[in-house]
């Protein structure tokens, strides 16, 4: 058994697509819209969808604003030089909220962003 993807739904396709490609570097694997029941999903990743998990970006047409609640954490990513990938985010606009440094009360390097639709994103520090 393996993790397959997260869901997340979305506002704006457009400007979340920017987003997880050209600021978080990620690659569209796949879209596709069905007409009848009025959705589009796009699939989303570092490796195709065979390799690893991946996130899936459900666009609802119409109405499509949603109450994100307090139950819903983040998504976290592996990066290899934190501070320099947090700069390159910040250079296209994504909100580094939570700028990179050690956790409270270790030595992880971690940092936190924002996508278009306000969901947090961890960032963490690989270590050699």
């Amino acid at each position: 058994m393996r993790m397959l993807h997260t869901m997340l739904r979305v506002e704006n396709l457009e400007k979340s697509l920017d987003f997880y490609v050209n600021t978080m570097g990620m690659k569209l694997l796949r879209q596709s819209d069905n007409e009848e029941y009025q959705y589009t999903l796009a699939f989303v990743g570092y490796a195709d969808e065979s390799e690893q998990a991946v996130i899936e970006l459900t666009y609802n047409w119409g109405e499509n604003t949603y109450d994100k609640g307090t139950a819903y954490g983040h998504v976290a990513f592996a990066v290899d030089d934190i501070y320099d990938f947090c700069k390159k985010l910040e250079a296209r606009g994504a909100d580094v909220y939570r700028k990179p440094g050690p956790v409270k009360g270790g030595s992880t390097v971690i940092a936190f962003v924002r996508d278009p639709d306000d969901y947090a994103i961890e960032l963490i520090e690989t270590r050699d």
